[in-house]
């Protein structure tokens, strides 16, 4: 494929991930994101022909435009879209697939100084967070999502969820992709594992509590007060609260 008709996909893109975007003339025109895949599908083409100083010039420049710095070197697929684009560092080496989203502050880094592979490869329908880092030659799987200031250095498996530092698969395979185009951009729907181990802890103790006293009719409800606050349920209320209304 062209690069014309790349730079046209990235475009046409926009519209499917940012209902913000009204027209083909405002994104062209004020889409920090877009201009920095333009010059980068440009630059790229001049990079694997073997120049090296020019295309360089033209990250150099495109950087001081968009706040976005894209290696000339690194490989982008089809349908790339940087929401916002602020602050969004790619590496010489980083390899991406198609249907890729990111959002401002990713960066895909290195963790060597030696020349070879040092960066990561994302695969297709891959979404990251705003502020995230993926750092060194990891890959990341097909459909998966990466939250908010995560910080990732190990292999991510296709359709997983990963949030925290370091980042941790918190949940995989979904059943079926939220958007009916299969990009699903709810980056923000991610489980909160202090939440789920508190309540598995509720529940232990309150079976716990059952076991060593049979006759005791103790509930969830009845469990201790700050446990469920701490999880932020509503409290339960107490029975001796309305005694003598």
């Amino acid at each position: 494929m062209s690069i014309v008709s790349m730079i046209r996909e990235d475009v046409a893109c926009v519209f499917k991930r940012d209902p913000a975007a009204r027209s083909t003339l405002e994104i062209l025109t004020t889409y920090p994101g877009v201009h920095a895949i333009v010059m980068h599908r440009m630059s790229h083409g001049l990079w694997t022909r073997g120049w090296r100083y020019l295309p360089r010039l033209m990250s150099f420049l495109t950087r001081f435009a968009t706040n976005i710095d894209i290696h000339p070197g690194a490989t982008i697929g089809h349908r790339f879209f940087i929401d916002h684009g602020a602050g969004v560092v790619i590496g010489e080496t980083a390899e991406v697939g198609d249907d890729v989203t990111l959002y401002h502050g990713v960066t895909l880094g290195g963790t060597s100084w030696n020349k070879g592979k040092r960066h990561p490869t994302l695969r297709d329908n891959v979404v990251v967070g705003s502020g995230a880092k993926l750092l060194g030659p990891i890959t990341i799987g097909c459909n998966a999502r990466i939250g908010a200031n995560s910080v990732v250095v190990n292999h991510v498996p296709s359709a997983s969820t990963v949030v925290g530092i370091p980042g941790r698969v918190v949940r995989e395979k979904r059943s079926a992709p939220l958007d009916p185009r299969g990009i699903d951009l709810d980056h923000h729907l991610i489980p909160d594992p202090v939440a789920e181990a508190l309540s598995t802890l509720l529940n232990r103790v309150t079976k716990l509590e059952q076991a060593l006293n049979p006759t005791s009719k103790t509930t969830e409800a009845e469990a201790p007060r700050w446990l469920h606050a701490s999880m932020g349920e509503n409290l339960p209320q107490d029975p001796h609260q309305n005694r003598g209304q």
